[in-house]
């Protein structure tokens, strides 16, 4: 863990507000401002005359030349290939004017930006920033050239330029925050969410006063960060600085590891340290940034990475996943916490405790511990079906716990206890409370338990919000098939938003008393079956900023006993605790969700018996004012209902 890297480092680039004439000077002067790489024209101003000059004799003559592919630019032999690749990001022309409605000119323009961008592959840059956008009209003409482009593009990425508040003067007031990221989703969308195309976010003097719409660009591909010069206030002293609320963002948006791109710097608008301070100044923001706390720092590389959840009923977990859930110190804490509580009102007799589910003993350890602290005398069973983990236990017995420890290789809903317990004692807790069949082996072990026994947990409860992950839908998208968009997955969540607060959709008590009876052969039927372990819920939530929603969020928050709770909901989170990731049910369309639309998430916990799986579906709508005040509910989407009686996904019982 010690070798994570504690800070994130930032590459700095600087974007030429003028035409550069000597790139490989250029670029000197900007390696030497401490700049790591530069943007700069693909090609020379001059033309732009192209698409606004009809002329007559030689200038006619060199615009046809140049529409049959004459040379418009610097020769790629001023620099080498790995500095093309390394240092130069190609900037497309700024006149190019893909919604022109002039047909001449949309043409032209569809012409220059392919010539630019083969240009551009040629010379294996990195990346592209595509020209300005229309800030009015359908933009579905510069999608189509976008996406065309994209299509004969492998390598190089393709950045679009975006304004946190739109300047425009054609976007009313009350839409300088939402035309950006509209704008942006339009073309995302008409693009087919393509990989290639990303976002280069311009940060303005002014940044939306709502942090939920600063929010949803974490959930965006944002692979530049734009900072021009005159955004920057002036300290005392005449240095360039950034506003509290700027550096705060600034700051957000470091752990994502974004290029940041300076430009302007070389007007000298502010009185003290040249153009190489405002570089001086990104950099002793990111020196400055707090260090990754344990459960950021054990999370270091599982950022939006897809991890299939455990079946640790149907498979035998290894030795890694058991050592990496007994690193966490906070869960284990609560443990021995809450059995020394538990077993303080029976001083006159050994408490019985079983541990079911024992892995390789970490629960066990806490029971020991503590009887010893509340100086109890403590009968322990460590029951468990992993002949691997079983090994570790049998030594662990011979070698620490003697006869104060019985070991049973068994299935606890198997097994046949010579004795009944005072305290069940289980983690079997999965990223969404059940989803690793915590009811169903509990229902199982229920049987061990006296009349007035106690089950650690005693409930845990499943929530949901929707949610905005272009990086996640990618992820699964990559897999190109059904079955992964009907799987859900655990994640430790990055490049996400959500639309909504969380909202709780079920709860699992033990023991259930109510729905498994004591007699045996009741309980046998019930428990055969599983049906009182099935659940549905539907819940609704309201959106409060235009977002695209791309799957459902899950957490879970589980009571262990009295008022002690462990839980991974991100308002309650136990500080520190790293054993669980929250879980991702994706959804196999993005949904398009308005400012102000109802989101109606649907979610289904069934079983057959061999079995338990998910089913789930999303839907919209929109509420509009007729006559007379009513209101009415427009269908704006639905989805399908994914994994269809757990087609692509289940958990074996």
């Amino acid at each position: 863990m010690d070798n994570y890297p504690t800070i994130p480092q930032c590459s700095i680039g600087l974007l030429a507000s003028t035409p550069v004439s000597d790139l490989p000077r250029f670029i000197g002067q900007a390696r030497e401002d401490q700049h790591d790489f530069v943007i700069v024209p693909i090609a020379h101003p001059r033309y732009r005359r192209v698409l606004f000059d009809g002329g007559e004799g030689k200038e006619k003559r060199q615009m046809e030349e140049w529409r049959n592919g004459m040379p418009f630019t610097r020769s790629d032999l001023i620099l080498t290939s790995a500095e093309w690749t390394e240092l130069v990001v190609g900037q497309t022309s700024e006149w190019i004017q893909l919604d022109s409605p002039v047909s001449r000119i949309r043409i032209n323009s569809e012409l220059a930006l392919k010539q630019e961008v083969a240009w551009a592959a040629h010379l294996g840059l990195s990346a592209i920033v595509l020209p300005p956008h229309a800030t009015i009209g359908p933009l579905t003409n510069y999608a189509r050239t976008v996406n065309n482009v994209l299509s004969t593009l492998t390598y190089t990425q393709v950045w679009m330029r975006i304004p946190l508040r739109s300047t425009s003067q054609d976007s009313p007031n009350d839409d300088a925050e939402s035309a950006p990221w509209e704008a942006w989703n339009t073309v995302r969308t008409l693009c087919e969410h393509n990989t290639k195309l990303q976002i280069a976010l311009e940060i303005t003097a002014d940044l939306p006063e709502d942090d939920k719409i600063l929010d949803r660009w974490f959930a965006e591909p944002v692979r530049a960060v734009i900072l021009p010069a005159d955004i920057f206030l002036s300290n005392n002293k005449g240095f360039p600085v950034l506003s509290k609320r700027h550096q705060n963002f600034i700051k957000r948006l470091m752990k994502y590891k974004p290029s940041f791109v300076l430009t302007s710097t070389y007007l000298h608008l502010h009185a003290a340290g040249g153009a190489e301070a405002y570089q001086q100044y990104i950099r002793h923001l990111n020196r400055t940034l707090p260090e990754l706390d344990q459960v950021e720092r054990f999370a270091s590389g599982y950022q939006d990475y897809l991890q299939a959840p455990l079946q640790p009923l149907a498979d035998n977990l290894e030795s890694s996943t058991y050592e990496t859930f007994e690193k966490d110190p906070v869960k284990y804490a609560q443990y021995e916490k809450l059995t020394m509580r538990a077993s303080l009102p029976t001083p006159l007799s050994p408490s019985v405790i079983m541990v079911v589910g024992a892995g390789r003993g970490p629960l066990v350890n806490c029971s020991l511990r503590a009887a010893d602290s509340a100086q109890r005398k403590v009968r322990v069973y460590a029951i468990e079906k992993n002949p691997n983990a079983l090994v570790t236990l049998l030594n662990m017995k011979a070698d620490q716990w003697g006869d104060q420890v019985t070991v049973v290789y068994s299935d606890m809903r198997k097994w046949k206890a010579p004795e009944k317990c005072d305290i069940l004692v289980s983690e079997l807790l999965g990223s969404f409370g059940d989803n690793e069949l915590s009811p169903e082996c509990l229902d199982g072990a229920q049987k061990f338990l006296k009349s007035d026994g106690i089950s650690i947990p005693a409930s845990y409860t499943a929530y949901v919000a929707p949610l905005s992950s272009s990086k996640l839908h990618t992820e699964v998208a990559a897999y190109k098939d059904l079955v992964h968009f009907e799987t859900p997955y655990v994640v430790m969540f990055q490049s996400v938003a959500h639309l909504a607060d969380p909202q709780e959709i079920w709860r699992f008590s033990h023991p259930n008393r109510v729905a498994v009876p004591s007699d045996p052969d009741e309980s046998a039927t019930m428990l055969a079956s599983n049906l009182h372990n099935s659940r549905r819920a539907r819940r609704v939530f309201v959106s409060e900023h235009a977002m695209t929603m791309h799957g459902v969020a899950g957490y879970f928050e589980a009571e262990l006993y009295g008022d002690v709770a462990l839980s991974i909901l991100p308002a309650t989170h136990s500080p520190g605790m790293f054993s669980w990731f929250p879980i991702f049910f994706p959804l196999r369309a993005p949904l398009s969700v308005p400012a102000g639309a109802v989101v109606e998430v649907d979610f289904w916990r069934l079983t057959d018996g061999k079995k338990v799986w998910y089913e789930w579906c999303v839907g919209t709508t929109l509420r509009v004012e007729e006559t007379e005040g009513i209101n009415k509910a427009i269908r704006l989407a639905i989805s399908p209902i994914h994994n269809v009686g757990g087609r692509s996904s289940w958990i074996g019982l």
